[in-house]
């Protein structure tokens, strides 16, 4: 061998250089990022599932304790309200408009406001709080800021100078362990994330989903999160129901979006005055009506909506307002201010359109409930391809697939003609708006 690597003195350099620690190091510490990846979110997952058990345990039964939630809600709305703005300032929220102003940002520093490890604690304690006092909020979201979080932990440990790459891998990392939906994650890195995806990016994004997977699939196994889905579209008799479910779920996405993007500014502008007070003040008005919705609704409506989705995919039909309920809580929900995501509390919302309309139609609640999944998450982040493989992943249903796709397109083109300003980038340009204010006020002269 020896002599051979005399001979051959490009070998030996190569063989120099996989023994150098400069070489492994960088890639040990991301392989073991991708792999907490996966720990974490099953972990969340399961803090989220018990929050939400603690709440209907707390608030279930007759007498004063059905109307707990008139307190328990908007006090819990206050609590993360404060916490996340005198704790954990960048916490607010989805957590996916932060993974994406990151990878808009150069300076590590700024990054450094919207990703770090002290905020994805935040992001889980706080998300795991409002999931026990009843916010129509999701884990899914919440995930990809705590994915983007610990790989860039990563690569300031390791040494990588690729940033962008690697909170796009982290971010794609946190949805396939989110969900159990490997080719997802990877399609809502393309569509979603990355914009202008960089092909170079590819092996970061698959190493990450790839190991994040595996942690999560060994603790818990492999499964399908919203079970299995076993109705077939008809040719000819079901799809008066994918065209009313794509027009329609894709219309109301698009106004979920209009409406939150709106609310939100209004309330941004109004708070400038005094950011904590009114912003408790906000907080508080939206957990009440929280609250009085989920009592309004028998309690359906609190939390992330995943035990009624289930419900509807496997064919037991939702209550025929349960949509615009759940739409209106997850609404308040996100313009309060509290740390939380929309994926769950979204694809609720479309199940019990669809089921509503399969009603109407005549259709079977299974189908109904996937194609208005598909039509109004389109709608309202407006990423058809990330809309139909996380439904058809979830599901395990590929009998579907051109059903979804049709949904999921006409869902996108109908929130276009309503709404050309996708919610997540919109969101995000107000991280990148922040970073630039806070530059231009160092930069000033006696601002220090």
């Amino acid at each position: 061998m020896a002599g051979i690597s005399r001979r051959h003195p490009m070998l030996r350099r190569s063989q120099a250089m996989w023994a150098s620690r400069r070489v492994w190091q960088p890639r040990l510490v991301f392989w073991a990022g991708a792999v907490s990846i996966g720990l974490i979110s099953v972990l969340f997952a399961m803090l989220a599932d018990r929050a939400q058990a603690l709440f209907h345990i707390v608030t279930g039964g007759s007498g004063w304790r059905f109307y707990l939630p008139l307190i328990m809600t908007p006090a819990g709305f206050v609590v993360c309200a404060w916490l996340a703005h005198s704790f954990f300032p960048g916490s607010q929220g989805s957590g996916i408009p932060q993974a994406i102003a990151a990878r808009h940002l150069r300076d590590d520093e700024d990054r450094g406001h919207l990703l770090t490890l002290r905020l994805a604690a935040g992001k889980i304690a706080l998300t795991v709080i409002g999931l026990a006092c009843g916010a129509s909020i999701g884990r899914e979201g919440p995930t990809v800021q705590v994915g983007a979080s610990l790989m860039l932990q990563a690569a300031r440990w390791g040494g990588m100078a690729q940033a962008r790459g690697l909170i796009l891998a982290g971010s794609a990392a946190g949805i396939a362990a989110a969900f159990n939906t490997p080719l997802a994650g990877i399609v809502f890195a393309i569509e979603e994330m990355g914009r202008a995806y960089e092909s170079r990016t590819n092996g970061l994004v698959l190493t990450a989903v790839i190991l994040a997977g595996l942690a999560s699939l060994g603790l818990l196994g492999n499964y399908t999160y919203f079970g299995v889905a076993r109705d077939t579209v008809a040719f000819a008799t079901d799809w008066p129901l994918v065209i009313a479910c794509g027009v329609i779920g894709g219309g109301f996405g698009a106004l979920f979006s209009l409406l939150a993007l709106k609310i939100t500014r209004r309330i941004r502008r109004w708070n400038a005055l005094q950011p904590l007070w009114r912003a408790l003040l906000v907080a508080g008005i939206c957990g009440l009506a929280v609250a009085v919705i989920g009592l309004a609704s028998g309690g359906l409506t609190f939390g992330t909506g995943y035990a009624q989705a289930r419900g509807a995919v496997e064919g037991a039909p939702l209550p025929a307002f349960f949509f615009l309920e759940k739409f209106a809580a997850g609404v308040l929900s996100m313009v309060s201010g509290i740390p939380g995501g929309i994926f769950a509390p979204s694809l609720a919302v479309g199940a019990g359109l669809g089921s509503t309309l399969g009603l109407v139609l005549g259709a079977g609640t299974g189908l109904a409930a996937l194609l208005g999944m598909a039509g109004y998450f389109a709608g309202v982040v407006q990423a058809p391809m990330t809309a139909f493989v996380i439904i058809l992943e979830m599901t395990g249903n590929h009998d579907n697939v051109i059903a979804l796709m049709c949904a999921a397109v006409l869902g996108y083109g109908t929130a276009r003609l309503i709404s050309n300003e996708p919610l997540y980038h919109a969101l995000s340009r107000v991280f990148v708006a922040e970073a630039i204010r806070r530059r231009r006020a160092e930069a000033e002269p006696g601002t220090h």
